[in-house]
């Protein structure tokens, strides 16, 4: 699947490429990004970044997934990630993303996944996105409520994440919904 980058008013949204590794592995690499994602790793190394950007090429290419770098319009510093699961077959997706610790509340990841949202249903023609994050992770349910997905309950004990079983909220969205939260915000 092509993607031209997508710009929102602060943002750029494109492919990563390999010079995005040297402020990739401090920022994806941070224990406290990785303990609120459910597929990052700790410590995640230069390699894990060589084959994270090899995996999201390919993965645009066969068009099962779409992830792109979230960039500062004002200095081109990468600051996250978002990116969508698509299951082609039920016109569905998986909306995910991550900010980096110095990033943090600053609206970066509502304003990307919005983005992204959008371009999944207007230009992917998805019908549905979902999401889902820890029970604790509080800023994230703030993300997903901010761009119109709805709470759809809980998976309880859901994840083993670094020997524990976690709860998982569940979010999600139709496409008639993101056309009504969009005339409505």
């Amino acid at each position: 699947m092509e993607f031209a980058p997508l710009e929102t008013g602060r943002l750029t949204l494109r492919p990563y490429a390999l010079s995005d590794i040297r402020a990739l592995v401090p920022l994806i690499g941070a224990r406290e990004v990785a303990a609120t994602t459910l597929r990052i790793p700790h410590p995640y190394t230069e390699s894990d970044a060589r084959d994270f950007i090899a995996r999201t090429e390919d993965d645009r290419s066969n068009g099962s997934e779409l992830r792109v770098a979230i960039i500062l319009r004002q200095n081109d510093a990468l600051c996250g990630g978002v990116g969508l699961r698509i299951d082609a077959d039920h016109r569905r997706a998986e909306l995910g993303y991550w900010i980096g610790v110095p990033y943090w509340g600053n609206g970066y990841a509502t304003e990307a996944a919005a983005a992204l949202v959008q371009y999944g249903f207007s230009t992917l023609g998805l019908h549905r996105i979902f999401a889902s994050h820890v029970t604790n992770n509080t800023a994230s349910a703030g993300v997903l409520r901010k761009i119109g997905m709805r709470h759809e309950g809980r998976h309880r004990a859901h994840i083993l994440k670094w020997g524990e079983f976690l709860d998982l909220e569940m979010y999600g969205m139709l496409a008639s919904d993101a056309e009504r939260f969009a005339t409505t915000t």
